[in-house]
């Protein structure tokens, strides 16, 4: 179900992307990376020019790093991720394009500090990719995935940050309840947190079948009818909370957007309603005069900085939905700098 401008409803935002593709460096074979031609195509006027340099700021396994410079080649890519095993897997298959090529390990909120150390002032695209990556939902001991038991980790990046089951241990009730409203929009949340309080003074949670069976056990009949797994949305809400998601994207967008070059342009693609209301508003202000109602003539300084490439958001084809189903809630936005910040 999509919303009157195309983008999520809302209604069931929570479906797990594999935001990758293609074939793996260890020879496994993946789906093509989501909406990958229609990506390529709203960045390629910016990309076709000389010296242009992209960010790919949701690297994973480099699926769609690995097309941009394909298509473009004689693009310059820096791609950022934050998880290690991911770099190392996208090395490998990127190790081809030499120098071209620019992997760091960061936070994709930590763009401009990224830009600043390797002296790039100014960049023709960006693309994000948000979400889980196959290599995350497939990887057992990742504990992302609700469909098969794991420690209960969830951490992108497993060198810091708490894990899901310390979430899921320490935190007081009334805020594991508000995580499962805002970030799983969990009608059940408090039903379900009253079932984990219960259990966790018995014995701490360390496994996610352990979550998934009370999970199972304290929804309704009437709840566990429809959308899907029903532990889906409390998964999202762990994996949202424990590593940042929402308040990285709230710094991300709009430091990508101030990274753009005049001409510059970005595509982000988003799995659920949260992370493409975001998306949404930092394009709609971008594109709006934030000039006082009634004057005769708008000044220069409060004209639009970006022209939207997409009408509310895209979606996959049916083709693609049938081909990748983890394609399906995906939604994609695109924008172009059309103005420096004056």
């Amino acid at each position: 179900m999509t919303g009157r401008d195309g983008g999520a409803a809302g209604t069931d935002p929570v479906e797990l992307p594999d935001k990758d593709g293609g074939e793996r460096p260890d020879g496994n074979t993946r789906h093509v990376p989501v909406m990958l031609r229609r990506c390529l195509d709203l960045l390629a006027p910016a990309l076709e020019r000389p010296g242009a340099v992209v960010v790919d700021c949701t690297l994973g396994l480099g699926g769609h790093s690995e097309a941009l410079l394909t298509r473009f080649p004689e693009a310059r890519l820096v791609a950022l991720d934050r998880d290690t095993e991911a770099l190392r897997l996208s090395g490998e298959r990127l190790a081809p394009f030499g120098e071209r090529a620019t992997l760091v390990h960061a936070v994709y909120d930590e763009l401009p500090e990224v830009l600043d150390r390797l002296g790039v002032p100014r960049v023709q695209g960006v693309l994000f990719d948000l979400g889980v990556s196959s290599m995350q939902l497939d990887e057992a001991d990742r504990g992302f995935a609700y469909a098969q038991d794991a420690p209960l980790d969830m951490r992108m990046d497993q060198t810091t940050g708490v894990s899901a089951a310390e979430v899921l241990n320490t935190y007081p009730p009334g805020e594991l309840v508000r995580i499962l409203r805002a970030y799983g929009e969990e009608k059940q949340a408090k039903r379900i947190v009253a079932a984990i309080v219960r259990e966790r003074e018995k014995e701490p949670f360390t496994r996610s079948a352990r979550l998934v069976e009370l999970i199972r056990d304290a929804l309704p009949q009437a709840a566990k009818r429809t959308g899907g797994n029903p532990a889906k949305r409390t998964f999202q809400a762990l994996r949202i909370e424990v590593n940042g998601e929402l308040a990285v994207l709230e710094r991300a967008i709009p430091a990508a957007v101030k990274a753009l070059a005049v001409g510059g342009r970005i595509a982000v693609l988003s799995y659920h309603s949260l992370e493409d209301r975001l998306v949404k508003q930092v394009f709609a202000a971008g594109a709006a005069t934030t000039a006082p109602p009634g004057l005769p003539v708008v000044p220069e300084r409060y004209q639009p900085r970006l022209k939207l490439l997409t009408r509310g958001a895209e979606l996959p084809t049916e083709e693609e939905v049938a081909e990748n189903r983890r394609a399906a809630p995906a939604r994609l936005r695109g924008a172009e700098r059309i103005r420096e910040d004056v």
